[in-house]
């Protein structure tokens, strides 16, 4: 673990929201542990181990029921701990990967078994190294027959430069964490409202209206990030996911309580629809959309 780096919550508050039921918890990671499953030589930071055990046990203190587990930028193109906690989690968690250019179409396969459905493309600079936007395409056009999608992350400064590349994309397309929007220029600011026309023109887009943590200049709730995830929450009800982020990789300001954030969706998913909406109709529609269809 780095010396900086700042290890997840030891004892998370209960939430006094409670989650309806079947609730995703749709964006957190599974790091480690080392021992088994080791880190990239390539990785920009180095976590602490947090293993599945632990994400389970925390996503059933919290009043969820199933996971979407994200592939972090520590452990590379490497998904062995993903595709092992998938198949752990008895069908309750689904899988977001990344995979290189030359993963072979047996492998894609494996992870399509296991529960992977969606890859991710990281364009965060202080994150990843630069790819080829051909490389992002050619992978896109091959997860498009899987019926996969693409969560893609990036700040916003950068939104602008990516919407033609964006555009191209021939799946369904979440964003994560809202397009990380620099909360002090207000929901009104034109470069948050660039990523709000992106959804409004591009109906195969979804966001993540998750990490108030990370985009807060405030202290816990958080209320400088609610007008943004309100905002969306209302505008695209069908097409809003929610997640905690655990165990937060590269937090330096602070360790985020997951009680407090679960508190939070309630002030941007004001009435019980919305919150249904939001954590069980939207998520189940996406990734386990078999079942949804049966219910």
């Amino acid at each position: 673990m780095d010396p900086d780096y700042l290890p997840f919550h030891p004892n998370p508050s209960k939430p006094v929201f409670k989650a309806p039921a079947g609730a995703v918890d749709a964006h957190c990671h599974v790091f480690g542990p080392a021992d088994i499953f080791p880190y990239a030589p390539e990785r920009k930071y180095t976590p602490c181990d947090a293993p599945k055990a632990k994400l389970f046990a925390l996503r059933d203190y919290l009043g969820f029921s199933r996971n979407v587990i994200v592939q972090a930028s520590c452990h590379g193109r490497n998904n062995d701990a993903l595709v092992d906690a998938l198949k752990s989690s008895e069908g309750l968690a689904r899988g977001v990967a990344v995979v290189s250019p030359d993963v072979t179409d047996e492998e894609l396969r494996e992870m399509d078994t296991a529960g992977v459905r969606a890859v991710r493309f990281n364009f965060v600079k202080r994150l990843v190294d630069a790819t080829p936007k051909d490389v992002f395409l050619k992978i896109a056009k091959r997860i498009a027959k899987l019926g996969w999608h693409i969560v893609v992350y990036f700040e916003a400064p950068d939104l602008e430069e990516l919407i033609p590349f964006l555009k191209q994309l021939p799946t369904t397309v979440v964003v994560d964490h809202m397009g990380r929007p620099d909360v002090t220029k207000g929901v009104d600011h034109p470069e948050f409202q660039r990523f709000v026309n992106l959804l409004e023109e591009n109906k195969n887009f979804w966001t993540k209206v998750s990490c108030p943590e990370r985009l807060t200049v405030a202290s816990p709730p958080y209320e400088d990030v609610i007008p943004f995830g309100k905002h969306l929450v209302q505008r695209f009800p069908d097409r809003v996911l929610w997640g905690t982020d655990w165990p937060h990789p590269n937090m330096k300001s602070h360790v985020p309580d997951e009680g407090v954030l679960v508190d939070v969706i309630p002030r941007i998913a004001v009435t019980e629809e919305a919150q249904k909406e939001l954590l069980v109709k939207n998520p189940m529609r996406l990734y386990w959309p078999e079942e949804e269809r049966g219910s």
